[in-house]
């Protein structure tokens, strides 16, 4: 499973990253779906695990166990699929920007009713029971025996920490004859995968609430009681930035978005999210959304409602709408919401921008750690962006909240789907925009909080890390052509000796002391549902804010699409399309930090307020450095950047 992003609202991520599958190919050319495997047989990417060790080995999955796996189809030409896509994507190629329709690119590069039609009749001849299919891949199930069978490996049971899940114990195959046909099967491993049947979604969380007194923008209201942090008084965290000062700092000028459609991806949907955004929109100062500006794309539907924590979604679809209005007020908007956080069914809504190409620019604030996916799963979202790509389509990914993962799950490593060389990853900021809407600066996203005690100090100072901007070097995904020569081999180089993917490729503002102010319908403490606004942040901020530019910019593109964006970033490294963001943009020894008010209880004073300090600029082992950086990227949008694509 997938987890949302946006759950920095009281600055603590409040669930941990759901478990599901790890890998991406670089943005190298491909064979075709399938390599050479044993005698008759091709090898497809690999779906084993890295939890599935021989140590964890509990022996075999009772042939009878019943298996549910997609197949899915590599198309005609999956080696000239990435090779289009890089060429329409780099701006030193003489295809650049000579996209395909949706139509054209399923003529070209999708699969064929004979593929499809051999491909099934392969399947039933094992044994399989073929429940579903479409273009992309066929839903089967059987019971274990014909699944060992038709993939040639055999299916054992591995512990996992309390619990035991199935997983296949050799890479799996297919028969040549297929001729390369199938891409790769998922579902082979089954960690988590109980899905509940439930027609109705959940109500809302329960109302939180940020406890004053705020800042209106950074460092403008101070309390001199309070104790000192880095040699000064440290002022209030803002009651969260709005629409106006988000434009002001990442230079929108007058651009608006306007002929641009950007696309959501969550799981569920809010019930209420049309009139929230409409009620934030005006009590906000931001332009009044025309009729069928946001518009939704929703499934027949929902599954796993309890497992995905439903109603903890629908603040990220009300993130994620709200903050690309405020940046982009005259983008459509289109919300396509998956029927669970489960990789299948968020393929599925990947799938349907593509199909039916629904927008240019796709913002996605959800994923999982590297250690949790398999190259089977990357290899069906890579064949996604790639279809995307080649119509001018660019997928934006958050990358996760809590540095380099190391206290949330003791490894380093990155989040995925981020971690694919064909996705534009969203870093994290802490963005001070100050008087008269002014940007000030902004650090990288990191947090340490120590609290105030009883003798009036700030207790364990500078205390102990919340969360942070996700970042650093990938196990799996080579380095891809547009990183050469701006990641350093220091970073690049980080897990051996071979140059590998490093996130992110961008940034923008993400802690939440520096947050983006939210409106939601929520449950009461009455148990009512009503309006109310509160901070937040996260990656999840972050993504829906880049995704708000990029419309601003493609805008500026008279309306050309930028398509899979990051060749065109790196290529503007070095100019003023960029804030050059570091931890210490006030110089050696000169550290921030902003003082929070708290409820106790996150709605009222009736249990108390906490007063804490927060300081800015501590991402774990990952820090934000003059150039490119495992925090930030490249930076985050300056005055230079929309107004860079007007030449095109």
């Amino acid at each position: 499973m997938r987890s949302s992003r946006s759950r920095l609202r009281a600055g603590v991520t409040l669930a941990a990253a759901l478990p599901l599958v790890v890998g991406a190919l670089a943005l190298g050319i491909p064979s075709a779906g399938a390599a050479t495997g044993p005698a008759g047989r091709d090898t497809l990417h690999g779906t084993k695990p890295l939890w599935a060790t021989q140590k964890a080995d509990k022996g075999s999955t009772a042939d009878s166990s019943k298996v549910t796996a997609r197949v899915y189809l590599a198309g005609r030409d999956a080696a000239g699929l990435a090779q289009y896509a890089k060429e329409v994507s780099d701006p030193g190629s003489a295809s650049y920007g000579t996209y395909l329709s949706a139509k054209q690119a399923d003529a070209r590069f999708g699969a064929t009713k004979e593929q499809i039609s051999q491909v099934t009749a392969w399947l039933k001849s094992t044994g399989l029971k073929v429940t579903g299919s479409n273009k992309h891949y066929l839903t089967v199930t059987g019971d274990t025996t014909a699944v060992e069978k038709a993939f040639s490996t055999q299916l054992h049971n591995y512990t996992k920490g309390k619990s035991t899940y199935r997983a296949p114990v050799a890479t799996p195959s297919v028969p040549d004859s297929l001729n390369g046909a199938v891409l790769t099967v998922t579902g082979l491993d089954n960690a988590p995968h109980t899905s509940k049947h439930d027609d109705t979604l959940p109500p809302p969380d329960a109302v939180f609430r940020n406890a004053g007194p705020f800042s209106t923008y950074y460092g403008s209201k101070t309390d001199k009681k309070l104790p000192s942090a880095y040699g000064s008084k440290a002022p209030y965290a803002i009651k969260g930035y709005t629409g106006t000062q988000l434009r002001s700092a990442y230079g929108a000028k007058s651009y608006t978005g306007k002929g641009v459609t950007v696309a959501i991806t969550d799981a569920y949907a809010s019930p209420s999210i049309a009139q929230d955004a409409k009620e934030y929109a005006k009590r906000n100062g931001d332009k009044n959304y025309r009729a069928g500006q946001l518009s939704q794309v929703l499934p027949a539907d929902y599954n796993s409602t309890v497992d995905c924590q439903a109603s903890g979604w629908y603040g990220e679809e009300t993130l994620d709408v709200e903050a690309v209005h405020a940046v982009a007020p005259d983008a459509d908007i289109t919300y396509v919401g998956s029927a669970s956080c489960q990789d299948d069914d968020l393929l599925d809504s990947l799938g349907k921008i593509v199909d039916g190409h629904l927008a240019d620019i796709v913002s996605n604030s959800w994923g999982d750690i590297e250690a949790n996916e398999t190259p089977a799963s990357a290899a069906a979202y890579d064949q996604v962006f790639q279809m995307g790509a080649v119509e001018g389509i660019g997928f934006y990914f958050s990358t996760g909240d809590d540095g380099d993962n190391v206290a949330s799950t003791g490894t380093k490593q990155v989040d995925v789907p981020a971690n694919s060389a064909w996705v534009t990853a969203v870093g994290g900021t802490s963005l001070n925009v100050g008087k008269n809407d002014k940007y000030q600066w902004e650090t990288g996203w990191g947090t340490l909080q120590s609290s105030l005690g009883a003798d009036n100090n700030w207790t364990g100072f500078p205390g102990a890390f919340t969360s942070g901007a996700g970042g650093g070097t990938s196990v799996s995904v080579p380095q891809p052509f547009y990183q050469k020569g701006t990641v350093p081999d220091s970073l690049a180089k980080a897990n051996g000796t071979t140059a590998m993917r490093t996130l992110p490729d961008i940034s923008a503002v993400a802690d939440p002391n520096t947050g983006f102010l939210v409106g939601q319908t929520q449950t009461l403490g009455d148990g009512t549902l009503g309006y109310d606004e509160y901070r937040i942040g996260g990656t999840s901020l972050a993504s829906p804010v880049i995704a708000g530019v990029q419309a601003l910019a493609q805008q500026a593109q008279h309306n050309v699409p930028i398509g899979f964006a990051n060749p065109g970033i790196y290529q503007r490294y070095g100019t003023p399309s960029y804030h050059d963001v570091t931890d210490h943009p006030l110089g050696a020894g000169h550290d921030a930090a902003v003082v929070r008010r708290d409820f106790v209880n996150g709605a009222d004073d009736a249990d108390g307020i906490t007063t804490s300090l927060r300081t800015i600029g501590k991402d774990s082992s990952l820090s934000a450095t003059v150039g490119y950086d495992d925090v930030t990227g490249v930076g985050s949008p300056a005055a230079g950047y929309v107004s860079s694509y007007h030449t095109r």
